[in-house]
């Protein structure tokens, strides 16, 4: 056995596995592995997109919630203010309907004070009739003089 060539063809050998392996197996290798720093770049940038997409969506649900915010108290304001409105228009119509009471209640005791004005002027023209009567002691005929009665109790 020869040292020598058992050497070159070891080196033989070893040159066509460099050879095997730079021809098939390493072009695939190198694609394969670029495919993946490419995969892997495309993700971080995927990601930092989503992060900025994240905080727009943040800073337009900020905004919609203080325009949400700005319409509640809005609407609060509005409301308040129909309120007071209703309870100014409640008081007015109170307002009213007591005056209207109050006049109403006036008129009938006016009607009243007249009622019993009427009532009384009949009573004292009777009882002029009756206090005549008596001084003069002989029956005074009523519906005979009732002309003068109501002249009298028009006087009182």
């Amino acid at each position: 056995m020869n040292l020598n060539l058992t050497l070159i063809a070891q080196a033989l050998a070893f040159a066509s596995l460099i050879w095997l392996i730079a021809t098939f197996i390493w072009p695939p290798l190198l694609r394969a592995i670029e495919e993946r720093q490419q995969k892997i770049a495309e993700g971080l940038a995927a990601a930092d997109r989503a992060k900025a997409d994240l905080a727009a969506a943040d800073e337009r649900a900020d905004a919609e919630i203080q325009t949400a915010r700005a319409k509640a108290s809005e609407i609060l304001d509005r409301a308040h203010a129909q309120a007071n409105q209703i309870l100014e228009k409640a008081k007015a119509d109170a307002i009213a309907e007591g005056s209207r009471q109050k006049a109403l209640a006036e008129n009938e005791v006016t009607a009243m004070v007249q009622s019993a004005r009427q009532d009384l002027r009949a009573q004292l023209g009777s009882l002029a009739v009756l206090g005549a009567e008596k001084i003069v002691k002989r029956e005074i005929d009523a519906a005979a003089h009732r002309a003068l009665i109501e002249e009298l109790a028009g006087e009182i």
